[in-house]
């Protein structure tokens, strides 16, 4: 069985977005973090996302977005967009895309099984979350800007999610103050009363 990893940037307050004058990485972004993000999507690896964050990406193909190397390089990847409500004759514009129709735990446990190469999926949280509660996640890597956006913020990554126990099984710091912190996590058990 090939793993699940669950790639999310965030702020320090815990949002993956936001509608402010921030800038793309909340105007963080420094080579390192970059040349990072690179080696991370050099690998062949299969691509899933629900299909909120496939439109999101394929607006900025549309409007002739010039990629970053790592989301160049993720453009060139094999991409499942797991959703029950995209039209079947939607255009899919970013490069290399099928829809896979049906629940997303049924669909992540059988591309477990079958893929020959491990599956990666930035963004798409509330796929992502029940992935997690699911036990399909084997890694959240969490990119941490070194920003607080509780005015701008947008999309709380783990808001509404189960709890989970985290083992921090790697760590390092990029351009001096964005931490990524990658964590096997694991559905904290609730103890009866």
């Amino acid at each position: 069985m090939t793993s699940y990893t669950f790639d999310v940037f965030s702020t320090l307050d815990g949002y993956g977005s936001h509608d402010g004058d921030w800038g793309g990485y909340w105007g963080k972004q420094g080579p390192e973090l970059l040349d990072h993000r690179a080696r991370l999507y050099a690998e062949d690896q299969l691509m899933v996302f629900g299909p909120v964050t496939y439109r999101q990406f394929a607006d900025f193909v549309l409007e002739g977005v010039e990629f970053d190397a790592w989301a160049a390089r993720m453009s060139e990847l094999p991409k499942i967009v797991v959703s029950n409500s995209m039209a079947s004759n939607e255009p899919l514009p970013w490069p290399n895309a099928t829809v896979m129709r049906g629940d997303a735990v049924d669909v992540v446990s059988r591309l477990k099984q079958e893929s020959e190469v491990p599956l990666r999926s930035i963004g798409s949280l509330s796929m992502n979350r029940a992935l997690m509660a699911a036990g399909l996640v084997d890694r959240v890597q969490v990119t941490l800007f070194p920003v607080i956006t509780g005015i701008t913020g947008l999309e709380p990554i783990f808001q509404g999610a189960e709890d989970f126990d985290l083992e921090l099984v790697d760590s390092r710091i990029l351009d001096g103050d964005i931490q990524e912190l990658t964590y096997a996590p694991t559905v904290h058990a609730v103890r009866p009363a």
